[in-house]
């Protein structure tokens, strides 16, 4: 098979199927763990003598999870994969709310574009295999050659 290269990533655009099902599972988790994000950064403020920012805090980090969940759901539409890129985009600018979240938007960022570039090479190679006619699995019992007429 001919090696192949990802010019650009897409910022809009329908994706294929096992790519928006990856895209949508790496969202889902990164929700889970803005959520947390936002009970850390609320319980570090309080802790801090700042009641009114750990609320503050709370809120922008369960609105960014939302907002992570919401993407996820979206990654079948044309726009679900601009919404996947603000929330990576909102997850870095979190930083500068929390420090440790440079960790996290890191970590997520880089499981994005991986998860991205490999969908699309995964969603490239179904398509050709699909145009080629070879979309039939090999039969398990037989090793890949087409089970042999019994006479019955």
């Amino acid at each position: 098979m001919e090696e192949r290269r990802v010019r650009r990533l897409p910022l809009y655009g329908r994706q294929g199927k096992f790519t928006h099902r990856l895209l949508a599972l790496a969202l889902l988790g990164q929700s889970v763990i803005l959520s947390f994000f936002a009970l850390v950064a609320r319980g570090n403020a309080i802790a801090a003598g700042r009641p009114d920012e750990g609320q503050r805090l709370f809120w922008v980090g369960l609105g960014l999870a939302l907002l992570a969940l919401v993407a996820s759901g979206l990654m079948r539409r044309p726009y679900g994969i601009t919404a996947g890129w603000v929330v990576q985009v909102l997850t870095w600018a979190s930083a500068a709310l929390v420090t440790a979240m440079v960790g996290v938007a890191l970590v997520f960022s880089a499981l994005w574009v991986l998860l991205l570039v490999q969908g699309m090479r995964v969603d490239a190679i179904v398509a050709e295999r699909e145009r080629d006619g070879a979309t039939t699995a090999p039969d398990p019992v037989t090793g890949g050659a087409e089970a042999a007429p019994t006479g019955d």
